[in-house]
């Protein structure tokens, strides 16, 4: 068995359990504790300006040049994904009032979660501090030039633009988001602090903790304590102290280490019992207290059996995972803890125990939303593509990576340390892919990782060169996806498994268009009937499904109910990790079928479920539930007397489905039997409507409606426009592809362009189902929202095919539309 810290000396059980990652945030008193600092968020009241100026003096001072924003913010919200190419990387600046007075004793800090990519900070115009790279938080002390009055000016300076010394790499699937991106707090510490803390084990089993607190002591004055005294304490979950020391003759500057007593029967974290202590040091001058921190703390150990299972605490787990970039439809990357927090919720929820951060480290709502649910973070380094570049580059992911490791080996749910993905495709730089070089440069990251932080692996994807530089490696295998078919993936996993002695799988799956569908989807050989009014006419003989396939949520939940019924089957595997849980933006997809969007998420980027969710809930979710596919397909044709199979996705041990209040009969699910792991049918629909009920145990209920044809279709003679009321108060506005008898074309995919002049206005560049501007029609329909106002619009829509359809509404009076 390999321990989880392969390279020597560092020890299985010398597990780091917890961190105050910066000064700034980490200890905030009980309520029942002396204030020793304030935190105060400065979300609130920020004036905006687009400018490329490098001086706060040439600012304009009307206040009509500025916008009014809050925080978090980017520029980028919307014109990321609008249909114009590109989105601005450039300069911008931030300004709002700060009324504080230096107070005796105490430092003044405003901490950044995250800024992208450059930031200068200024304080009544003056240069205060900065940072560069965009996804890990810094600190500016600003003490110093605080006004004797206490009015002041904060003025910050932020950058995305083009630069090859910083990582990511232009050349990188996402976009590069500018802005204040994540909170930013305003931090009154002591002048001599406890700068971070956190736990390491001497020894840790089930019976029995010998931990280990340690301690860094910083002191911004220069002064020394008459007599320093440290203590250090470990509350269970319960608020009960299990373990306390105390050191004196304390050194500032240093790391100090202070050995807790052992304790029996500690409560284990792991993603079903995701149990968190708290670890407590308090800094004394004497008898007064001077200083108080506090760090999440979780016990636990892991490790790989040789070519084989991964094992949590001793036990083998199962890591079932997916990724997430961090950004949301509206918002961009300036997203609310509160939707930080309900994207790692939506995961647990499908039964996620093991998250990938692709490919940045992401903001402290999502490691703590995962210390507190359970669940394991592969945390990485963005070194995404664009090779190795010069010193300066060098330097620069040197030091981001530190930062990272500091930031946030806090949280017991950070196993991995990625050191980067894909890193020599596309380099930046000439030369910047030759293998020796990149080697020594990932051998000094893998050094560095291991020094700071001996409790955790380090891991790359996709660097073949170097798979055996770093302690887990993940190749890349997109099976059924950019090359060969879904069914090679079990013996592809064997090939992978022998070849990598600690192989996780990191990415697959593959993009799917919401609403589209097919009675045929491609199966493990490619090809199709062609006699079976399969509504995608391009499926036949198709080798690479990324550039020629159908892109329907049919085909893509059976590639996924293929590759769930291998891992879960494979006791000796470790586990994979989906890509991506969520709809993203990326530069590098214009011709999407939502431009700008890749669309490989489990759900939208607004959140919104697709089926594909609903596989993976079936086979890793607790909670009954069932969901017949699909409520995006009610609109079906087919041959009169051929049968349709339906199957419905659900975690039930049996089911039953009723067709038109007839039973069909039960059905008991079996792990390895496809589709929906048995839970299937053959249903001859009637024609016109269909009511479909699945009944399960416990009063578990889905039902969908189709309304089913035998009549095929014939080509498209026009498109039409209609209005839908939704109970947001908007409108839908939906465009239908038919015949010149008026039946619903399902094999027009070709992409329309909403247009709008009047009251109201069109809900555009969410890069979602039903608020993108141009979009593909998904079996002969697309939709997009309309916000009303009084008065009168006009609603076009056209394509390539066809050069006008107009929707008349009077949002006055609120009547059906003239067209």
């Amino acid at each position: 068995m390999k321990s989880c810290c392969p390279v020597s000396p560092y020890s299985l059980l010398f597990l780091l359990i917890g961190l105050v990652s910066l000064e700034t945030i980490a200890a905030q008193p009980t309520s029942s504790q002396p204030r020793i600092r304030d935190t105060t968020s400065l979300n609130v009241g920020w004036q905006y300006l687009e400018s490329t100026t490098t001086s706060p003096t040439q600012l304009p001072r009307d206040q009509g040049a500025w916008q009014q924003v809050d925080l978090p913010h980017t520029w980028n919200q919307w014109d990321a994904v609008d249909p114009v190419p590109g989105y601005r990387r450039s300069a911008s600046w931030y300004q709002r009032p700060l009324a504080l007075l230096p107070q005796p004793g105490k430092r003044h800090l405003l901490y950044f979660e995250g800024a992208n990519i450059s930031t200068e900070v200024y304080v009544n115009g003056t240069r205060a501090g900065g940072h560069v790279g965009g996804y890990v938080g810094f600190d500016v002390d600003i003490t110093d030039l605080l006004s004797d009055t206490g009015d002041n000016t904060l003025s910050v300076r932020v950058d995305n633009g083009y630069n090859p010394a910083v990582i990511p790499s232009q050349k990188a699937d996402f976009f590069i988001y500018g802005g204040i991106t994540r909170d930013l707090w305003l931090v009154t510490v002591p002048a001599q602090r406890i700068s971070n803390s956190y736990v390491r084990t001497r020894s840790l089993n089930e019976q029995r903790a010998s931990l280990t607190a340690v301690a860094n002591l910083h002191s911004q004055t220069g002064k020394s304590l008459s007599s320093p005294r440290l203590s250090a304490k470990l509350v269970s979950p319960q608020g009960r102290v299990v373990a306390q020391t105390e050191e004196r003759n304390l050194s500032f500057g240093e790391s100090l280490s202070l050995d807790l007593p052992d304790f029996t029967q500690p409560q284990l974290w792991s993603p079903n019992t995701p149990a968190l202590y708290t670890l407590v040091t308090e800094l004394y001058d004497g008898q007064q207290l001077v200083d108080r921190a506090e760090a999440p703390v979780g016990l636990r150990w892991f490790a790989f059996e040789d070519h084989g299972a991964f094992k949590l605490n001793g036990k083998r787990l199962l890591l079932r995972g997916t990724h997430r970039h961090e950004e949301h439809a509206g918002l961009g990357a300036a997203m609310p803890d509160s939707l930080h927090r309900r994207d790692i919720e939506q995961m647990k929820e499908m039964g996620v125990n093991f998250l990938r951060l692709g490919h940045y480290p992401q903001d402290p709502t999502v490691y703590r939303a995962c210390d507190e649910l359970g669940i394991i973070v592969w945390d990485e380094l963005p070194w995404c593509r664009g090779g190795m570049g010069g010193v300066e580059w060098q330097a620069n992911t040197k030091r981001l990576l530190r930062e990272q490791i500091t930031q946030n080996r806090a949280h017991p749910s950070v196993l991995f340390w990625s050191l980067g993905n894909e890193i020599y495709w596309l380099p930046d730089y000439e030369g910047g892919d030759d293998p020796a070089r990149m080697n020594a440069f990932l051998s000094e990251l893998n050094t560095i990782a291991h020094e700071m932080d001996p409790s955790r692996m380090t891991a790359i994807r996709k660097y073949y060169a170097g798979s055996d530089l770093v302690d887990v490696f993940s190749p890349s295998i997109w099976s059924g996806w950019y090359a060969g078919v879904y069914t090679n993936y079990e013996p592809t996993l064997d090939k992978n498994q022998a070849k990598y002695k600690r192989f996780l799988h990191m990415e697959y799956g593959g993009s799917s268009h919401v609403g589209r569908h097919t009675e045929e989807p491609i199966r493990s050989v490619g090809g199709q009937d062609q006699d079976s009014w399969a509504e995608v006419s391009n499926q036949a003989n198709i080798s690479n499904m990324a550039k020629d396939g159908d892109w329907t949520e049919s085909y893509i939940v059976d590639l996924f109910d293929w590759h769930l019924s291998v891992s879960e089957q494979r006791e000796t595997f470790a586990g994979n990790a989906q890509w991506a849980f969520k709809d993203f933006g990326t530069p590098l997809r214009p011709e999407n079928a939502i431009p700008y969007i890749n669309q490989k998420g489990l759900v939208d980027r607004a959140g919104k479920p697709k089926d594909a969710f609903y596989v993976y809930k079936s086979y890793w979710s607790d909670a009954p539930f069932a969901y017949i596919e699909s409520p995006t397909w009610t609109e079906r044709n087919g041959p009169a007397g051929v049968a349709r199979e339906v199957a419905v996705y659900s975690n039930c041990d049996e089911l039953e489905l009723l067709h038109n209040g007839v039973s069909l009969g039960k059905r008991s699910r079996q792990l390895g039997k496809l589709p929906a792991q048995g839970l299937s049918w053959d249903v001859a629909f009637a024609e016109g409507k269909n009511r479909l009920e699945a009944r399960g145990p416990d009063g578990v209920r889905n039902e969908l409606t189709v309304n089913y044809s035998y009549s095929l279709p014939g080509k498209v003679e026009r498109l039409t426009l209609a209005q839908v009321p939704l109970p947001n108060g908007n409108f839908l506005l939906v465009a239908t592809a038919v015949d010149k008898e008026g039946r619903r074309v399902l094999d027009y995919e070709k992409p329309v362009y909403f247009d709008h002049n009047g009251a109201g206005k069109l809900l555009v560049n969410y890069g979602t189902p039903t608020r993108s501007q141009v979009i593909e029609m998904a079996n002969g329909r697309a939709m997009i929202e309309l916000q009303p106002a009084a008065g009168e619009c006009v609603v076009e829509l056209r394509n390539q095919d066809f050069k006008g359809t107009y929707l008349r509404i009077n949002m006055d009076q609120n009547t059906s539309p003239r067209r």
